[in-house]
């Protein structure tokens, strides 16, 4: 028998009780975006994924190849009604026994699916302010470019903005510099350099970001560095903005007392519709 919110009730009617993920964070996921039924980025999605699983030790299934992966999402999207345009979250956890230690390394998944009013993207012109968070910190090492379902950092952040009328936070890692924002990687326009955080600052491994990182490259007299971002680093800033595969670009209009533009980020977004129309 468990204790759930004051009632007393037999364990197996809960499917929290022995779920490592709800228990231990012992988990990972993936947000997907999927247009016109095709997923955009799969195979970076994919490996990914892969990459993970075998980081955090799991036991990948034989028939979890990436054809299996892509009929399972857009199977759940077309049942849905909204393979047209959708988000797609698949969360992979290691299946229940034992305590730090598991019973087992096997795994189960779970995937949602919800629609999206837009399919390609574009860009948000309202004011969009962010500030640092200096509560806590990312530290610099492999487990913090994975997507985990330990996230409890930035709900925390997330609660922080919400309180403080912020649109989004930057988190630091334990070397002070800038590592991502609350959903997504930065990027920062400055004297002709397009600069985001390196993998080695702890910062997400973005499948979005890979992409602006392959479509920058390509613009003439711009330079795409992978490095650090200092916050002294963001008020002397040309531009700055935010990437994920949901939302795609989001541009910083405002940080502390400095006002920013989207040149650069509307030309990207302009860029990874037109793949997007091509794939």
């Amino acid at each position: 028998m468990i204790n759930f919110n004051g009632t007393i009730t037999a364990a197996e009617t809960n499917l929290l009780v022995n779920n490592r993920a709800f228990l231990y964070g012992d988990g990972v996921f993936e947000s997907i975006k999927i247009v016109d039924q095709k997923i955009l980025f799969l195979e970076d999605h994919y490996f990914r994924l892969m990459a993970s699983m075998r980081i955090v030790r799991m036991e990948i299934p034989m028939n979890f190849t990436m054809e299996f992966f892509e009929e399972q999402i857009l199977n759940l999207a077309i049942a849905n009604n909204c393979s047209d345009s959708a988000r797609v979250r698949i969360t992979v956890y290691r299946n229940e026994g034992g305590n730090y230690l598991p019973q087992q390394r096997s795994v189960s998944y779970l995937i949602t699916c919800t629609p999206l009013e837009n399919k390609l993207y574009s860009i948000d012109t309202k004011t969009y302010e962010v500030d640092l968070y200096k509560d806590f910190y990312i530290t610099k090492q492999l487990l913090s470019t994975l997507k985990t379902t330990n996230k409890i950092l930035n709900v925390t952040a997330s609660i922080y903005a919400d309180e403080n009328g912020l649109d989004n936070c930057l988190l630091l890692n334990d070397s002070k510099n800038v590592a991502e924002a609350l959903q997504g990687n930065i990027f920062m326009v400055l004297n002709g350099k397009l600069i985001t955080p390196a993998l080695s600052e702890g910062c997400l491994n973005g499948v979005l970001r890979k992409q602006i990182i392959i479509l920058a490259s390509k613009i003439e007299n711009l330079e795409v560095v992978e490095g650090e971002i200092s916050p002294f680093d963001l008020q002397k800033a040309d531009e700055l903005f935010i990437s994920n595969v949901i939302k795609g670009i989001q541009p910083i209009t405002k940080y502390r007392k400095k006002e920013f533009g989207n040149t650069l980020s509307s030309k990207l977004v302009s860029l990874l519709n037109a793949q997007i129309r091509l794939t």
